[in-house]
């Protein structure tokens, strides 16, 4: 242990890590930089703030506050002592409904006090796109605005009063009339009157530079003012006072169509004079599905508000009126608005991704980031009235550098946030980036604007502000900066005396060759460095609670912890790549540990902004992590679990295995060998298998009936749940379609049309004996990844028969499904046969709606309640089950968020609390709530086990549901 370790430790109560994984989370924020710290503290209280600046001092090693982590100049970043205010400082200390105030500390996420006020018809105004997880702490640091700006100004003006420590440990009271001001602060104001009046741009979005002009006396010499967007260069805040506003009781979003996103941006400063809350911009480029959006090639998101929906919408519709647009829509229901918020908040995640992301081969990415783009010029802003002429030139750089980015942002302010394709890896690229930063830098002042209007300057942006500025300015920050700092401890190479834009670049220590790996990672040209390097750390993954459907990331709402969020295991995983704090890359522990309690469920897949996989990546990982070691008993007995349970079937042995896991010291010997959670019960097994019943059923006439299915006899359906698969086949049937089962011994060439092959069986088949079907999703969570080639490579031989056909394949296991419309292609990439199998992949609904479009469910009118299968949600879509279920008379919806046992999860030892945790978020809640007669959906076999260990209730899925209803209809 290190002195300033030890001396930390004893000097505070908060926790100390100076351990890699402590180290490793906080190298990096939502920037293009990275800084290793020597280590990170969570302070307590303000007096653990102060004596970890007392020791800090006393070795004369930097201090670096951090929030949520999402800035995206690099100020959150350092190379010495990280205080991380999120774990014990995150508390709401007083609302005031009365004074329309509140005190705040530091960590405090802003979602929590904006919930904390709404009962009050209260609100905090600022609210960055990032507000389910940005702390009040970071923004007062970077003085944020985010959407409704243009009616409540910046974070700076909705501070009231702040507590700050300084660097040499003086508590201070900032607040207006010099309150709080260091001693020589006011002097070297007084010295400079003529400057700091005439030395700042006059706009809305003006965050570059220390705000030493709201010291003026006629600005009210207000020191809490001026201290908002230092970046943590002048003093660590502990707690703050800040204003409250009054929500609008109703509002309505009308979305204004333009050709193009310099039409919207001139037409923006146009709409001020109405007072609307929001005027937002946002390029076609930036839309997944445009769809949802008035015909346009831009749009601005304008919102009003008013005491009731019909004011907020008259409003709304007299802008409408007063803009020049191609198409628009006023919204007023608040789902609606939502979902339409959505697309643009997740702008700054989607906006990393060209459009032709991935597709690029590895050659072009050695020259280029291909279709990844970075912030670095990503929020400058101008006078609103020079928004369009600014843009104009701003794309004129672009093309004249060969870059490419979508602006979107704050139009109403003037203020743009735009990620462009630089070349971050290479010095040609990484030169060019300099070059195209001064210039730009150039063009922003030439039209009076501010080198940030948001995120701050950091490093990104602190090198030019002379540019701005100029050079007296600069040396007056500087004056400033020694006043409160003397010593150049807190935040330093940010703001005064920076480090060059250029360095520290977080890319610059991934390796140049690719990686070599077991999955295809085809969005990312096959390079695993490319889809670690997606996450960009804007950490969607972090947010406390979820809304609807929303999945991700369940680990991190269960612990809380940096490590068990999405973001987190990312971070590692670069450590990894970078082999410079994670030393022993595969066979690290860290990230073996971090990934441990990655349930595994894609959530992250289509939540995340940038598709992070980091199932997929847990996977890679404990492949190679465990390439010739001994595993864990967890994946031998669960990862290999179609393999014991077709020998439970060969051996026709279930009634006895289930009567042996029913004697308690049978059940503990097997659960400890086994690697299972004490806690749990082992599940029963069908004394019948799925197939079994199959045989045996009175089949359909041949050669009648509609369009032939193949139903997938997954290894839950057909071992543990096979009423499911019955019920499937009766609903099927029902509904005018041939079902059959997957063969189950090899055909050497198939000829015929699929309903009865004609095809020559493989002679060595005959000595196999019968071969069953399998997605290989037990082996691939386990990261048995040549064992789950090997298992999809028979599979493909099984099936190449039914792939010369048109028979589609109907899986009623989602998590199965998933597999084989996911992880089968990027798996078996080099097989062509694998992406014509997971083309065929249809879900239970999928299949009805696609190829019995006529037929019409039994009404069973009951309510629902449920949740929605993780692998469902991430990679299945769920649209035809809603319709399946509307048709039927199955009313309300299903929950989010995810049920917890995840496969083999949370049977794992040392996961049940997590798994707990999980299910107690929505799933356990929403049913323990259901009225008398609503129906419990779960179509994943882990989902019904979990309802059933959890709280006694027996989940159905919907196949069960509609056979029932088939039944009762005669």
């Amino acid at each position: 242990m290190s002195e300033l370790e030890a001396e930390l430790r004893k000097a505070v109560r908060g926790e100390v890590g100076f351990d890699v994984t402590s180290r490793a989370l906080t190298t990096m924020d939502a920037s293009n930089y990275r800084r290793v710290p020597l280590g990170v503290v969570a302070p307590h209280d303000a007096d653990d703030v102060a004596a970890v600046l007392e020791v800090c001092r006393a070795h004369m090693v930097p201090v670096v506050a951090r929030g949520g982590g999402t800035s995206i100049a690099g100020q959150a970043t350092g190379t010495g002592v990280v205080l991380d205010f999120t774990r014990h400082m995150s508390g709401l200390v007083s609302l005031d409904p009365d004074t329309r105030t509140a005190v705040v500390q530091p960590g405090l996420v802003l979602d929590r006090l904006q919930e904390a006020a709404a009962p009050h018809g209260l609100r905090f105004g600022p609210d960055p796109s990032t507000h389910s997880r940005c702390t009040l702490g970071g923004m007062i640091a970077n003085n944020s605005c985010g959407s409704h700006s243009v009616a409540w100004g910046t974070t700076a003006d909705s501070v009231r009063e702040l507590d700050v420590i300084s660097a040499r440990g003086e508590r201070l009271r900032l607040g207006r009339d010099w309150a709080g001001a260091p001693q020589g602060l006011r002097e070297v104001v007084d010295g400079e009157l003529a400057l700091l009046r005439t030395g700042f741009p006059e706009l809305p979005r003006r965050i570059s530079g220390y705000a030493l002009d709201a010291l003026l006396p006629e600005n009210g010499a207000d020191v809490a003012r001026s201290f908002c967007g230092s970046e943590g260069t002048l003093g660590i805040v502990t707690e703050a006072v800040v204003r409250l506003v009054e929500a609008p009781r109703a509002r309505a979003l009308a979305v204004l169509g333009y050709g193009d996103e310099s039409a919207a941006a001139e037409a923006a400063a146009g709409l001020l004079p109405f007072g609307p809350l929001t005027v937002e911009g946002m390029a076609a480029d930036l839309v997944p599905s445009a769809h949802v959006l008035p015909r346009g090639g831009a749009w601005l998101f304008v919102e009003t508000g008013g005491e009731s929906e019909d004011e907020a919408r008259a409003r709304a519709e007299a802008i409408v009126r007063a803009a020049d647009v191609v198409g628009s829509t006023v919204v007023t229901d608040p789902g609606g608005q939502r979902a339409l918020w959505r697309i643009r908040e997740d702008a700054s995640g989607t906006a990393t991704r060209m459009p032709d992301g991935g597709g690029t081969s590895l050659l072009e990415r050695s020259r280029k980031l291909g279709g990844e783009a970075w912030p670095g010029w990503e929020d400058c802003a101008v006078p609103p009235q020079q928004l369009g002429a600014y843009l104009r030139d701003f794309r004129a750089l672009l093309t004249a550098h060969g870059l490419r980015g979508t602006p979107y942002g704050h139009f109403g302010d003037g203020c743009i946030h735009v990620r462009i394709d630089f070349d971050l890896l290479t010095e040609t690229g990484v030169a060019a980036f300099r070059r195209f930063s001064e210039e730009l830098a150039e063009v922003v002042v030439a039209h009076g604007g501010s080198l940030s209007g948001e995120h701050g300057d950091g490093q990104a942006r602190a090198e030019l502000l002379p540019k701005m500025y100029g050079h007296d300015m600069v040396r007056l920050f500087e004056r400033a900066k020694a006043v409160w700092d003397p010593d150049d401890l807190l935040n330093p190479g940010m703001l005064v005396r920076p480090a060059p834009l250029d360095a520290n670049l977080r890319f610059s220590v991934l390796p140049r060759e690719p990686v070599d790996v077991a999955f295809g990672y085809p969005a990312d040209g096959g390079d695993f460095s490319a889809a670690v390097r997606r996450c960009v750390g804007v950490a969607k993954c972090r947010t406390t609670s979820v809304a609807g459907p929303a999945v991700m990331c369940p680990s991190f709402r269960a612990t809380g912890e940096e490590e068990h969020s999405t973001r987190g295991r990312a971070r590692l995983l670069h450590e990894m790549l970078a082999g410079e704090l994670v030393t022993d890359g595969w066979r690290s522990t860290e990230v073996r540990d971090a990934l441990d309690l990655c349930l595994a469920c894609k959530g992250c897949r289509s939540d995340c902004p940038v598709e992070v996989d980091m199932a997929t990546y847990k996977a890679e990982f404990l492949h190679h992590h465990y390439e010739g070691r001994r595993r864990p008993a967890a994946h031998h007995s669960m990862g290999r679990l179609p393999q014991w349970l077709r020998l439970v079937a060969r051996t026709r042995t279930a009634r006895l295995v289930n009567a042996l896991a029913a004697v308690p010291p049978f059940a503990w010997v097997a659960k400890r060998l086994g690697g299972i959670a004490p806690e749990r019960d082992i599940p029963r097994l069908a004394a019948r298998t799925f197939s079994r019943w199959w045989e045996r059923r009175e089949k359909a006439p041949a050669g009648t009936g509609g369009d032939l299915v193949l139903l997938w006899p997954d290894t839950f359906t057909e071992h543990l749940s096979p009423s499911v698969g019955q019920a499937a086949v009766r609903v099927l049937e029902a509904a005018g379609l041939r079902v059959a089962l997957p063969p189950t011994v090899r055909w050497r060439t198939p000829s015929g049309d699929g309903e009865g092959v004609t095809v020559a069986m493989d002679p060595v088949s005959l000595l196999r004996g019968r071969e069953r079907v399998c997605c290989g999703l037990t082996y691939v969570s386990t990261g048995q990844l040549d064992r789950a080639r090997a298992v999809l490579r028979r599979t493909l031989d099984l099936m190449e028969p039914v792939l010369g056909t048109a028979a589609p394949v109907v899986v009623l296991e989602p998590s199965c499904a998933a597999a084989l419309r996911s992880d089968l292609p990027e798996l078996l990439h080099d097989d062509p046969r694998a992406r014509r199998l997971a083309e065929r992949v249809l879900t239970f609904a999928e299949a009805l709606e696609r190829l019995a479009p006529d037929w019409r469910p039994p009404r069973v009118e009951r309510p629902v309640v449920g949740q929605t299968h993780c692998h469902q949600h991430a990679v299945l879509g769920d649209a035809p089950d809603r319709r399946l279920r509307e048709a039927a008379g199955l009313s309300g919806e299903l929950s989010g968020g995810c049920c917890g046992l995840a496969g083999n999860f949370g049977f794992e030892k040392g996961h049940y609390e997590v798994s707990v945790a999980c299910a107690e978020e929505q799933v356990l809640p929403a049913v323990r709530g259901a009225g008398e007669g609503a129906v419990v959906l779960a179509d994943g076999y882990s989902c019904r086990t979990q309802l059933e260990q959890l709280a006694g209730v027996r989940g159905r899925h919907l196949a069960e549901v509609l056979a029932e209803g088939l039944e009762a209809a005669g």
